[in-house]
Protein backbone atom coordinates (compact mmCIF):
# COMPACT_ATOMS: atom_id res chain seq x y z
CA UNK A 1 0.00 0.00 0.00
CA UNK A 2 2.92 1.87 -0.08
CA UNK A 3 4.86 1.40 -3.39
CA UNK A 4 2.99 4.57 -4.73
CA UNK A 5 3.75 6.73 -1.91
CA UNK A 6 6.36 9.22 -1.89
CA UNK A 7 7.07 11.04 1.39
CA UNK A 8 9.20 14.16 0.51
CA UNK A 9 9.77 15.40 3.73
CA UNK A 10 7.98 17.13 6.33
CA UNK A 11 4.25 16.49 5.65
CA UNK A 12 4.77 16.11 1.77
CA UNK A 13 3.26 13.63 0.07
CA UNK A 14 2.26 12.10 -2.82
CA UNK A 15 0.58 9.50 -3.98
CA UNK A 16 -0.15 8.37 -7.62
CA UNK A 17 -2.51 6.14 -9.25
CA UNK A 18 -5.52 6.27 -11.19
CA UNK A 19 -5.00 9.92 -10.08
CA UNK A 20 -1.80 11.24 -9.25
CA UNK A 21 -2.35 13.54 -5.74
CA UNK A 22 -0.45 15.90 -3.44
CA UNK A 23 -1.12 16.73 0.14
CA UNK A 24 0.91 19.42 1.54
CA UNK A 25 4.41 19.43 -0.99
CA UNK A 26 6.91 21.46 0.81
CA UNK A 27 10.66 22.23 -0.79
CA UNK A 28 10.62 19.79 -3.41
CA UNK A 29 13.56 19.38 -5.51
CA UNK A 30 11.83 19.55 -8.84
CA UNK A 31 8.84 20.53 -11.04
CA UNK A 32 6.12 17.81 -11.90
CA UNK A 33 3.34 19.22 -13.46
CA UNK A 34 1.57 15.96 -12.72
CA UNK A 35 -0.91 16.71 -10.22
CA UNK A 36 -4.62 15.92 -10.57
CA UNK A 37 -5.45 16.85 -7.16
CA UNK A 38 -3.75 18.95 -4.36
CA UNK A 39 -4.79 18.58 -0.78
CA UNK A 40 -3.76 21.19 1.70
CA UNK A 41 -4.31 20.77 5.16
CA UNK A 42 -4.15 24.41 6.57
CA UNK A 43 -2.56 27.96 5.53
CA UNK A 44 0.74 27.86 7.18
CA UNK A 45 3.65 27.82 4.81
CA UNK A 46 5.22 24.67 5.04
CA UNK A 47 1.77 23.26 4.22
CA UNK A 48 0.42 25.78 1.72
CA UNK A 49 3.70 26.69 -0.30
CA UNK A 50 2.76 28.26 -3.33
CA UNK A 51 5.90 27.75 -4.29
CA UNK A 52 5.51 24.22 -4.23
CA UNK A 53 2.57 23.88 -5.35
CA UNK A 54 3.51 26.11 -8.64
CA UNK A 55 6.07 23.33 -9.26
CA UNK A 56 2.69 20.33 -9.44
CA UNK A 57 -0.04 22.45 -11.48
CA UNK A 58 -1.34 21.51 -14.76
CA UNK A 59 -3.91 22.73 -16.65
CA UNK A 60 -6.59 21.14 -14.83
CA UNK A 61 -5.06 20.68 -11.03
CA UNK A 62 -7.77 21.34 -8.38
CA UNK A 63 -7.32 22.16 -4.76
CA UNK A 64 -8.55 21.19 -2.27
CA UNK A 65 -8.14 23.50 1.05
CA UNK A 66 -9.91 24.85 4.08
CA UNK A 67 -11.39 28.43 3.61
CA UNK A 68 -8.61 29.93 5.06
CA UNK A 69 -6.30 29.85 1.87
CA UNK A 70 -8.89 30.53 -1.01
CA UNK A 71 -7.48 32.98 -2.14
CA UNK A 72 -4.09 32.18 -2.06
CA UNK A 73 -5.36 29.17 -4.36
CA UNK A 74 -7.20 30.68 -6.44
CA UNK A 75 -4.56 32.97 -7.45
CA UNK A 76 -2.36 29.86 -7.84
CA UNK A 77 -5.49 28.23 -10.93
CA UNK A 78 -6.56 31.67 -11.73
CA UNK A 79 -10.24 29.86 -11.86
CA UNK A 80 -12.42 29.60 -8.92
CA UNK A 81 -13.89 26.67 -10.29
CA UNK A 82 -10.18 24.94 -9.53
CA UNK A 83 -10.91 25.49 -5.94
CA UNK A 84 -12.32 23.19 -3.33
CA UNK A 85 -13.34 24.73 0.08
CA UNK A 86 -13.43 21.98 2.58
CA UNK A 87 -14.25 22.01 6.65
CA UNK A 88 -13.71 19.08 9.01
CA UNK A 89 -15.82 16.20 9.71
CA UNK A 90 -17.27 16.37 6.15
CA UNK A 91 -17.27 14.13 3.03
CA UNK A 92 -16.98 15.12 -0.45
CA UNK A 93 -16.64 13.10 -3.92
CA UNK A 94 -14.16 14.73 -6.94
CA UNK A 95 -14.26 12.59 -10.08
CA UNK A 96 -12.20 9.82 -9.30
CA UNK A 97 -11.55 10.28 -5.68
CA UNK A 98 -13.66 10.14 -2.81
CA UNK A 99 -12.74 11.91 0.33
CA UNK A 100 -13.35 13.07 4.22
CA UNK A 101 -12.12 15.28 6.13
CA UNK A 102 -10.83 15.38 9.97
CA UNK A 103 -10.48 17.76 12.96
CA UNK A 104 -7.25 19.08 13.35
CA UNK A 105 -6.22 21.37 15.84
CA UNK A 106 -4.32 21.79 19.31
CA UNK A 107 -5.79 21.18 22.06
CA UNK A 108 -3.59 23.38 24.70
CA UNK A 109 -1.27 25.71 22.17
CA UNK A 110 -2.44 28.48 19.98
CA UNK A 111 -0.63 27.26 17.03
CA UNK A 112 -4.10 25.48 15.27
CA UNK A 113 -7.19 26.34 16.85
CA UNK A 114 -10.57 24.44 16.55
CA UNK A 115 -12.01 27.83 15.59
CA UNK A 116 -9.83 27.82 12.16
CA UNK A 117 -11.55 24.94 10.74
CA UNK A 118 -8.05 23.20 9.37
CA UNK A 119 -8.64 19.60 8.60
CA UNK A 120 -6.80 16.48 8.35
CA UNK A 121 -8.05 14.12 5.04
CA UNK A 122 -8.96 10.66 4.56
CA UNK A 123 -8.62 9.95 0.81
CA UNK A 124 -9.46 6.67 -0.64
CA UNK A 125 -8.37 6.32 -3.90
CA UNK A 126 -8.04 2.78 -5.60
CA UNK A 127 -9.91 1.36 -2.95
CA UNK A 128 -6.82 2.03 -0.52
CA UNK A 129 -7.66 4.86 2.12
CA UNK A 130 -4.64 7.02 3.48
CA UNK A 131 -5.32 9.64 6.26
CA UNK A 132 -3.39 12.41 6.89
CA UNK A 133 -3.77 13.99 10.07
CA UNK A 134 -2.14 17.22 9.25
CA UNK A 135 -1.15 19.73 12.18
CA UNK A 136 -2.76 18.18 15.45
CA UNK A 137 -2.53 16.59 18.53
CA UNK A 138 -4.61 13.24 20.12
CA UNK A 139 -7.93 14.77 20.10
CA UNK A 140 -11.19 12.61 20.97
CA UNK A 141 -12.54 13.66 17.62
CA UNK A 142 -9.82 11.46 15.73
CA UNK A 143 -10.64 8.11 17.83
CA UNK A 144 -13.32 6.72 15.30
CA UNK A 145 -10.61 7.30 12.45
CA UNK A 146 -10.19 4.02 10.07
CA UNK A 147 -7.77 3.89 7.48
CA UNK A 148 -5.54 1.28 5.50
CA UNK A 149 -2.72 3.89 5.78
CA UNK A 150 -2.09 6.60 8.63
CA UNK A 151 0.33 9.19 7.98
CA UNK A 152 0.53 11.40 11.79
CA UNK A 153 2.74 13.94 13.21
CA UNK A 154 5.38 13.06 15.77
CA UNK A 155 7.90 15.95 15.79
CA UNK A 156 6.48 17.71 18.99
CA UNK A 157 5.57 21.92 18.96
CA UNK A 158 3.47 22.65 16.93
CA UNK A 159 2.21 19.13 16.96
CA UNK A 160 1.74 15.83 19.01
CA UNK A 161 4.96 14.26 20.01
CA UNK A 162 5.99 11.05 19.84
CA UNK A 163 4.45 9.69 22.69
CA UNK A 164 1.22 11.51 21.93
CA UNK A 165 1.10 10.11 18.23
CA UNK A 166 1.73 6.92 19.76
CA UNK A 167 -1.40 7.08 21.63
CA UNK A 168 -3.44 8.20 18.39
CA UNK A 169 -2.34 5.43 16.66
CA UNK A 170 -2.94 2.47 19.14
CA UNK A 171 -6.79 4.07 19.16
CA UNK A 172 -7.29 4.46 15.52
CA UNK A 173 -7.92 1.39 13.39
CA UNK A 174 -5.37 1.35 10.53
CA UNK A 175 -2.82 -1.32 9.03
CA UNK A 176 0.27 0.65 8.68
CA UNK A 177 1.40 3.95 10.26
CA UNK A 178 3.80 6.53 9.02
CA UNK A 179 5.21 8.77 11.48
CA UNK A 180 5.48 12.85 9.70
CA UNK A 181 6.50 16.20 10.50
CA UNK A 182 9.92 15.79 11.98
CA UNK A 183 13.86 16.52 10.68
CA UNK A 184 12.48 19.41 9.00
CA UNK A 185 11.86 22.72 11.00
CA UNK A 186 11.30 20.51 14.36
CA UNK A 187 11.69 16.66 15.70
CA UNK A 188 14.10 14.44 14.48
CA UNK A 189 14.54 11.01 13.42
CA UNK A 190 14.51 9.54 16.78
CA UNK A 191 11.31 10.86 17.85
CA UNK A 192 10.10 8.19 14.52
CA UNK A 193 12.00 6.05 15.88
CA UNK A 194 10.51 6.47 19.61
CA UNK A 195 7.19 6.43 18.14
CA UNK A 196 7.61 3.27 16.41
CA UNK A 197 8.59 1.18 19.69
CA UNK A 198 5.46 2.18 21.07
CA UNK A 199 2.66 1.47 18.27
CA UNK A 200 1.13 -1.76 18.66
CA UNK A 201 -0.44 -4.50 16.59
CA UNK A 202 -0.09 -2.42 13.76
CA UNK A 203 2.75 -1.79 11.08
CA UNK A 204 5.48 0.82 11.13
CA UNK A 205 7.33 2.61 8.41
CA UNK A 206 9.49 5.40 8.59
CA UNK A 207 9.99 6.82 5.24
CA UNK A 208 11.82 10.19 5.99
CA UNK A 209 15.37 8.97 6.62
Amino acid sequence: MLENVELFCHNSIKITGSKTIYIDPFRLEKSYHDADYVFSTHTHYDHFSEEDIEKILKEDTVIITPDSSRELACDLTKDRERVKIVEPANEYELPGIKFSTTYAFNKEVLYHTKQEKWVGYIIELDSVKYYIAGDTDNIKELKDVECDVAFLPVGGKYTMGYAEAAGLANTIKAKIVVPTHYGCIVGEKEDAEKFAKLVREKEVRILIK
